[in-house]
């Protein structure tokens, strides 16, 4: 059975519009870290490593359930993530300058793939493609209580959504745990017009 994680796990990649408070459980990454404006060609060289490297352990995985028993013998890749933060000199900044974003951007690793399938994985797609996934870095995060909305639109207009999860968080007498935030990409925006881009918007909130 192949898993589909926008069957299987609806809840954490809810198309539904409200904003929401929800537990998202233990998770793994394949990462790469950056600093500097998203629109620039550092990203787009990071996106052209992180999605060959993720297809090439799906394919290793999927190599791999053929000679076990395995309750999934595929899987749909997980969408592009991308973790948001600014640099110290961007944090003092009176405006937002996207040249000081410091960002990871991740696609998450399902919970069934074995640990071992992914470094040489990686060396594969690196002997194969001569891409750099020796910078890739596997990243795990606890599980965590956030806010978050699908925000409909352009990636320049996410204030007004981020607005809304604030008011939730304020009406739920809850705090939003830092200024980092979380954006999953439902969308390509290569293909997709800005107004019709779905990117999920996500931040921890302070256990009580």
């Amino acid at each position: 059975m192949k898993y589909e994680w926008r069957k299987q796990e609806k809840t954490l990649y809810s198309t539904k519009k409200p904003a929401q408070l929800l537990t998202i459980p233990a998770q793994t990454f394949m990462s790469l870290h950056g600093t500097g404006n998203p629109n620039g060609p550092a990203f787009q060289a990071q996106l052209q490593t992180l999605y060959p490297a993720a297809y090439g352990l799906k394919s290793a995985y999927k190599q791999y359930a053929q000679t076990q028993d395995c309750e999934f013998d595929d899987y749909v890749v997980f969408p592009l993530e991308g973790v948001w933060s600014l640099t110290e000199k961007g944090q003092q900044l009176d405006h937002l300058d996207k040249n000081e974003f410091s960002y990871d951007i991740m696609i998450r690793i399902p919970d069934f793939v074995p640990e071992d399938l992914i470094e040489p994985a990686l060396a594969a797609v690196k002997a194969k493609k001569q891409l750099p996934t020796e910078q890739i870095q596997i990243l795990h995060f606890d599980a965590m209580s956030v806010a978050q909305i699908l925000h409909v639109g352009a990636y320049d207009d996410e204030p007004s959504s981020f607005a809304k999860i604030d008011e939730l968080v304020a009406a739920e007498n809850q705090q939003r745990f830092s200024k980092i935030h979380r954006e999953i990409y439902l969308s390509d925006a290569r293909w997709v017009a800005p107004e019709r881009l779905k990117t999920i918007l996500r931040y921890r909130i302070a256990p009580k």
